[in-house]
């Protein structure tokens, strides 16, 4: 499983932009989207963002959960796969909250995992923070960048 494990991530602008406002569009819900990329080597380049409805029951939940339907997770696979696009992780925000994965985002993410974050810092600066899920230790945050 370390060939399959990032050591870094990067984004293009465009994906990085509409990651942004998708994720910030249904506060002060949680906003969710997939993220389709490749695996170059230990860098993955995320190339396009799969947007998602958050469907997490019971709908009052939805300021501190989300749910992606399983449904887009497959048409976003079989379209990636049209791409030659892997589906690499997810992402989802916290939009009170640091952009740091909680203990019920870890308990329900199948390991091992990459997910973003976009959240709020300690001085109220909205972030994206970007995590590896390993299945038997904990998170790890993962250096990310933006490039064309």
């Amino acid at each position: 499983m370390a060939e399959f494990t990032p050591e870094a991530i990067s984004l293009r602008p465009r994906a990085l932009t509409l990651l942004h406002h998708l994720l910030a569009l249904p506060a002060p819900e949680e906003g969710c989207a997939l993220l389709l990329g490749w695996r170059q080597g230990v860098l993955w380049r995320i190339e396009r963002i799969w947007p998602c409805l958050n469907v997490w029951e019971p709908q009052a939940e939805r300021k501190c959960r989300f749910a992606v339907d399983p449904r887009e997770q497959l048409h976003a696979q079989k379209w990636g796969r049209g791409q030659e696009l892997l589906l690499l992780g997810s992402a989802h925000s916290h939009p009170a909250a640091e952009p740091v994965p909680s203990a019920t985002d870890r308990a329900l993410t199948v390991a091992p995992a990459l997910m973003l974050i976009r959240g709020c810092s300690t001085q109220g600066r909205v972030e994206l923070a970007c995590w590896w899920l390993p299945e038997d230790a904990p998170a790890w945050p993962l250096p990310w960048r933006m490039e064309d």
